[in-house]
């Protein structure tokens, strides 16, 4: 049983910053991708944010040079660190755990709402 624990999110002015934090405890095996999923109404769940056992990252094209993802292997959490945030990054935020043997893992997921 592995469970995914997030906190941040809430309600932020256009311009301003959020941080999302993601916690992962249990069973887990060897992890090789942390990350962050969106899903805003109406739409599809999508990658923000992934970062692999290799130190790579990869972005949503939408949040490149506004959004940096991090994270703590020896701590097994991931953090995302929203910048110039935009009505348009109003969702609800996931974290997402992968492992070696290809089992993947979704936190509850926290909303951020970004509007004036």
């Amino acid at each position: 049983q592995v469970q995914l624990v997030e906190s941040g999110g809430g309600l932020e002015q256009p311009g301003g910053s959020l941080r999302l934090s993601c916690a992962a405890s249990g069973s887990i095996f060897s992890i090789t991708a942390m990350g962050w999923y969106r899903q805003a109404p109406r739409k599809e769940r999508a990658l923000v944010a992934i970062t692999t056992s290799d130190s790579s990252t990869n972005y949503a094209d939408s949040v490149k040079g506004r959004f940096t993802i991090s994270r703590d292997v020896a701590k097994n959490t991931v953090a995302l660190q929203m910048n110039s945030l935009k009505p348009e990054d109003t969702a609800v935020y996931y974290c997402y755990v992968r492992d070696s043997r290809g089992f993947q893992y979704w936190g509850r997921g926290t909303q951020v709402t970004v509007s004036s």
